[in-house]
């Protein structure tokens, strides 16, 4: 059984430090093998935000991570480098890519940076991007479980988040689902849902499914819920049979200090 340890929305700069101890103790104890990190590392994009959240995704002693920019990783108050060198200070702690890839026998992961320095908040994903991942996605191996991530929602589960989803989503999920891609992970609204998004008006043509995780350290929580991070369990079966795999939500429970499985959902996936 391989584990995906997905998190988000840490906004250093406004981490809570028991908190953090706490993601650190979860990841001691469930082992995950990937680490996935859909953006808004930071608060303000500055050179030490960015330091303390490397300090953490080092302490958490996963050998393999893949990390994107959110809106927030870019500077919001320095023109200057907003314009000239706007990925700078995220490159230089979770570089070198901004569309990074992350393989090993279990899982296939393609990140899409789908921030925008013209754009203050709303991401977006190209034809290109869309093209590229659907490339990658149809190179997978038949045991991987294979991963898209981007920082805003490629699909969202209420009216009120519509304004805030990925632009150019839809025909992006039709592509990749026909592309063979398992799950699309991401953050942005600090709000963990999972959708199956074979049962919308507009269904993907394979199973698929959103997994949308919260904020995991910061104390930006949102919507009535608790700091949150996403585990996801994986094993790949034989030919033929069922694929699947498990995602367990874990909240952070101020009132015991620690983070607690509170979600268990079972994903099919055809």
């Amino acid at each position: 059984m391989s584990v995906l340890l997905h998190i988000s929305d840490t906004h250093f700069g406004t981490e809570q430090p028991r908190v953090v101890a706490a993601l650190r103790v979860l990841a001691r104890e469930r082992l995950p093998d990937v680490l996935v990190f859909s953006g808004d590392i930071t608060q303000r994009a500055r050179p030490a935000q960015f330091q303390a959240a490397r300090r953490l995704c080092d302490e958490l002693g996963v050998e393999r991570m893949l990390a994107l920019p959110g809106n927030h990783d870019i500077p919001l108050f320095d023109m200057l480098s907003r314009v000239a060198r706007p990925y700078g200070n995220y490159l230089q702690a979770f570089g070198p890519r901004l569309d990074p890839t992350l393989e090993t026998d279990d899982f296939l992961v393609i990140g899409v940076n789908t921030t925008r320095a013209s754009r203050h908040k709303n991401g977006e994903v190209s034809a290109d991007q869309v093209q590229r991942v659907a490339n990658q996605l149809r190179g997978a191996r038949p045991r991987q479980l294979r991963v898209v991530v981007t920082h805003q929602p490629a699909a969202v589960a209420r009216a009120e988040d519509v304004r805030d989803r990925l632009r150019g989503a839809e025909p992006a999920l039709q592509c990749w689902s026909e592309a063979g891609a398992d799950l699309v992970l991401g953050g942005h609204i600090h709000l963990p849902y999972i959708l199956d998004l074979r049962a919308r008006p507009q269904p993907t043509p394979r199973p698929m499914w959103c997994v949308q995780a919260g904020t995991a350290v910061s104390s930006r929580v949102r919507h009535g819920t608790r700091n949150s991070v996403n585990l996801i369990y994986w094993k790949a079966l034989p030919p033929g049979q069922p694929r699947s795999c498990r995602v367990e939500r874990y909240d952070y429970l101020p009132e015991k200090g620690w983070f607690e499985a509170v979600k268990l959902e079972m994903l099919g996936l055809g």
